[in-house]
């Protein structure tokens, strides 16, 4: 079963509750930016070269500072300065996924990935800002001190701009209220690395405060028209123009280093300066050409392949159906979020007709004119 994209990913480690801080610190080895980098590759991240060496570099810096905080005792205002990222790009060209593994399998840091859009202003109907840190701190075991150290990722953070009189979620068509200054404004308190009082929540962690100063904060978003707020921020509301086909088909664009670190456009585009000022460097991520979407999709169906012979059963995809995938996700814009879902329909078809009965064959997929059609051929 898919994890619901609503539902925030914690990262859980299973760690000694009565480590001191500095003990646990240790054990986390600190690898150069290249090693990251090359541990990336291990673990079948594809592509994004220029935004991954950035995104590794903030790792590594991260918990260098950490280290150099709690183990060789050196003064905070001696260190260099917390660095928060604002990660931004096309769906599926793995904004969200790096950070999983980054800190969930590389660095083994406490994080959390929480959408944007579930949350609002305190007082308001919707899930409080300050429950992203009870999350953050029911990753670290309910340990505040460890809790401290970790990493924040704001998905959909674009979705929270706030324009004109209305939220606009972009390709979804809908809208929300402006408190969306109100759910930036509380994120502000955060990242100026501030005591946050955080409330009892079932199932989360118990009352506490909990210091940001050393939190590294990741915002993610698409950001899909943000090249275009300086000409068309006129144009909202009634005399918007609509781009055909709607913002849906825009989903795909390249964003150089100079257009990403314009943060004026930040502002145009609905974030109080003060908010985009805490954020030190914009990593753009560019679309996955069909190269890099063609070498996700071997890795994904090499582990088909390895549950099929745990089966008695040889999966064989044919070239030609991997180029079909490839070219299905280019169309729709998904990028690598969207190439499981054509070959997995036919996957799991079959697996429901022949996993768990102890035959032996080949099962081969192949494409005809309707699309991917499985030829099984049974031994036993």
């Amino acid at each position: 079963m898919r994890r619901s994209r609503n539902r925030p990913r914690i990262g859980r480690r299973l760690i000694v509750p009565d480590v001191p801080l500095e003990d646990r610190l240790r054990l986390i080895p600190l690898l150069s930016p290249r090693k990251i980098d090359e541990r990336l590759s291990d673990l079948g991240y594809r592509g994004q070269e220029s935004a991954r060496r950035g995104v590794c570099l903030a790792a590594y810096r991260h918990l260098k500072r950490l280290r150099l905080l709690h183990i060789e005792k050196i003064p905070r205002e001696k260190l260099p300065p917390r660095s928060n990222l604002i990660l931004i790009g096309p769906t599926g060209c793995g904004k969200s996924y790096i950070i999983e593994l980054l800190f969930g399998k590389i660095l083994k840091l406490p994080y959390v990935i929480t959408e944007m859009t579930r949350y609002t202003e305190t007082g308001y109907v919707g899930d409080d800002v300050k429950n992203i840190l009870s999350r953050l701190v029911d990753a670290a075991h309910d340990n505040l001190p460890f809790a401290g150290c970790g990493v924040v990722a704001l998905d959909e953070f674009d979705k929270i701009a706030a324009r004109g009189s209305i939220l606009l979620f972009r390709g979804g068509g809908t809208t929300k209220d402006v408190s969306g200054f109100g759910v930036q404004r509380e994120l502000l308190k955060m990242l100026e690395g501030a005591e946050i009082e955080l409330e009892f929540i079932p199932g989360l962690s118990r009352r506490g405060r909990l210091s940001t100063r050393d939190i590294t904060f990741f915002a993610i978003g698409a950001f899909t028209d943000l090249l275009e707020t300086w000409e068309s921020d006129e144009r909202i509301g009634f005399n918007r123009e609509i781009p055909a086909g709607g913002y849906h088909q825009r989903v795909q664009y390249h964003l150089n280093k100079h257009e990403a670190e314009d943060l004026s456009r930040f502002q145009a585009y609905g974030f109080i300066p003060e908010l985009i000022a805490r954020f030190d460097r914009v990593v753009p991520f560019q679309p996955l050409g069909p190269e890099t979407l063609r070498q996700i999709l071997v890795d994904r169906v090499a582990r088909y392949k390895q549950e099929f012979e745990l089966e008695g059963l040889e999966l064989i995809i044919a070239d030609e159906v991997y180029d079909y995938i490839v070219s299905e996700s280019m169309e729709r814009k998904t990028g690598a979020r969207g190439l499981d879902t054509t070959i997995m329909k036919c996957v799991e078809e079959i697996a429901f007709e022949y996993f768990g009965q102890d035959r032996t064959g080949t099962v081969t997929l192949e494409l005809d004119d309707d699309g991917i059609k499985p030829k099984v051929a049974l031994t036993r």
